[in-house]
């Protein structure tokens, strides 16, 4: 096995939202963001816990809960809840760590204190056969 595989294992990965990527007026950024992030994080975890990327098999329960704008600096979490001969049961989480902010400068930005909560989900990965044999 290349890492733990026990409940509450976390990978967390952080990543700066460049202005390419906002679609929307006030810089904003559509939801899909978020699960692209929560893809990423639940492939390491994967990659960690079995050794193998897996396949993220599908999402229940995704809340957005506040928006993303270009300039954000993101943080995106994948907690380890279940454990199946097979599947995994993940919770995500993604936090806005940092901010721009453009009333005090074109590229001013400030550390949020405490984070903002934008978005979370419960999801299922599924590792091939042959990785749990291995593992």
């Amino acid at each position: 096995m290349t890492g733990s595989l026990i409940e509450g294992f976390t990978v967390t990965h952080r990543r700066y939202v460049p202005h390419s990527d906002a679609h929307y007026g006030g810089a904003l950024v559509d939801g899909a963001y978020c699960m692209g992030l929560f893809g990423d994080v639940a492939t390491e975890l994967a990659i960690r816990t079995d050794g193998d990327e897996g396949l993220l098999a599908g999402y229940s329960g995704v809340e957005m809960l506040a928006p993303v704008r270009a300039g954000d600096v993101l943080e995106a979490t994948a907690t380890l809840t279940r454990i199946g001969s097979r599947s995994r049961g993940l919770d995500f989480e993604a936090w806005v760590v940092c901010r721009a902010n453009p009333q005090r400068g074109p590229s001013a930005a400030d550390p949020l204190d405490p984070p903002l909560v934008v978005a979370r989900a419960s999801g299922t990965t599924v590792v091939p056969g042959e990785a749990v044999l291995h593992a």
